[in-house]
Parts: C-alpha cells; sequence; structure tokens
C-alpha cells in the first residue's frame, strides 16, 4: 500500500509536506517511524520474523512491531495502529513508553533509500503468543526469547538471520531501556 507520509528534515521535524511512500524511499526523503518492542513479566522480549514477501530484509527477525507513521498521525498514534494491524494486538497510547527517537539511514541493493526516524516504544505484552494474530504480509512468524537471549543475538549480531548489523547500538539502547523497566540487572 503505497499512503502518504509526512516529510522530516535530516533533524527529524516535520516540514510540513507529504510524499507517497513510494517517493519518499526512492529520493531517500527523511521520515518517521514507529517500533514497538514488546516485553513480559518473566523477562522475555517478542521479535517478529519479517514476512517472505517484503522488499528489505524478509525473514530477518526484528522488532516486535514496526511501521511508518502515516501522514498526520502522532507516533503514539502510528504505533498503537501498527501493533493491531501487524500483530492483532490491541493497545493504548497509555501502554507506550517512549524511550527515545532513532535515526537510522540506510540504501539498500534494491535501490531503496531509507531515511527514518525511529519513534521507539516499549510495552508490557500481557497476551500469549498463541492469541496474536499476524498479518501475513509484513509478519511471517512471532517468538519470545530470554534476556540472556537476546543480548546473546546483539553480541553475534549479523550471523543468524537476527537484527540489522549495522543497528548494533540502537539494540543495545532497546535492551537496556527494558531491563530498566523490568528492574533486572543486566546479565
Amino acid at each position: 500500500m503505497d499512503e502518504y507520509i509526512d516529510v522530516a528534515t535530516q533533524d527529524g521535524k516535520l516540514t510540513g509536506k507529504r510524499e507517497l511512500k513510494s517517493v519518499i524511499h526512492k529520493k531517500g526523503l527523511y521520515h518517521h517511524t514507529a517500533h514497538v518492542w514488546l516485553y513480559t513479566r518473566d523477562k522475555q522480549i517478542l521479535l517478529a520474523q519479517r514476512s517472505a514477501k517484503k522488499n528489505i530484509c524478509p525473514l530477518l527477525w526484528d522488532v516486535s512491531v514496526a511501521g511508518h507513521i502515516d501522514a498526520g498521525e502522532t507516533p503514539k498514534q502510528a504505533a498503537v495502529r501498527e501493533t493491531a494491524e501487524e500483530i492483532g494486538l490491541h493497545i493504548l497510547e497509555e501502554d507506550l513508553d517512549l524511550i527515545g527517537i532513532y535515526k537510522c539511514f540506510q540504501t539498500y541493493d534494491n535501490g531503496l533509500i531509507d531515511n527514518e526516524f525511529h519513534n521507539t516504544f516499549i510495552a508490557e505484552l500481557k497476551v500469549e503468543t498463541s492469541l496474536l494474530k499476524l498479518q501475513n504480509t509484513e509478519v511471517e512468524a512471532v517468538k519470545l526469547i530470554s534476556f540472556k537471549n537476546f543480548e546473546n543475538l546483539i553480541t553475534n549480531i549479523g550471523q543468524n538471520n537476527h537484527f540489522i548489523a549495522s543497528n548494533k547500538a540502537y539494540y543495545q539502547t532497546v535492551y537496556k531501556n527494558i531491563v530498566s523497566k523490568t528492574h533486572t540487572t543486566l546479565l
């Protein structure tokens, strides 16, 4: 789907202009996305495997939920919408803790230029994964992994179809925030 997205400056400020997602990626225009990392009380993190149908990083295991912020939408509204669309989980804006906005500027072999600002939230997953309804054009599968396994995946990034290697510092920041939120000491 080629929706309209608000264009940002290279510092992340909205310009007041909007453009089709396909144009944004073709021209490398700056824009915002919403990321939601879900964790459980028993110290697990939900990973989603990107659909085999995705143009970028198909079948890669990564963030629980992620998507573009539509034109006129707030980051929290996008996070709630994307969570419902991608995994069938209904959360409230107040369930989301913003941990930061992270630059992710990458160019892919298929010509796509992705200059994104990840508005990154963490939230507690309060339902069994068997109750999640996956959007097959976005998500192939989901799994819960322990904090220790998450840390090991970061340590061995780029070797096991988990995470984008160039984003290692981002994953480390996410992990530290989840650990802090759950009042756990780092492993």
